[in-house]
C-alpha cells in the first residue's frame, strides 16, 4: 500500500509520517551536566548553566533547563 493511501485511510497528514527529528545528539552536554550536578548537588540550574560556561561550553538556558529537569 503506497504512503498516500495508508495516510488517506487512518487520517493522517504524509507529512507528519515523514518528519524526522533534526535535535542532535546532547549525550556529552548531559554526561558534563551530571557531572557538575554531581559534584555540587546543591547546585540548580543557573548555577550548573555559570559553571558550564567557565568550561567553556555555551549553551542556551532553556535547553539547560529542559536537559536538567529530564535528567
Amino acid at each position: 500500500m503506497s504512503h498516500r493511501r495508508a495516510c488517506a485511510v487512518l487520517q493522517v497528514d504524509r507529512s507528519s509520517v515523514r518528519y524526522r527529528s533534526l535535535r542532535r545528539d546532547d549525550a556529552d552536554l548531559r554526561e558534563t551536566m551530571k557531572k557538575v550536578a554531581g559534584e555540587r548537588r546543591r547546585f540548580g540550574s543557573r548555577r550548573i548553566h555559570l559553571m558550564l560556561e567557565r568550561q567553556g561550553i555555551r549553551i542556551n538556558q532553556k535547553k539547560l533547563r529542559r536537559l536538567y529537569r529530564e535528567e
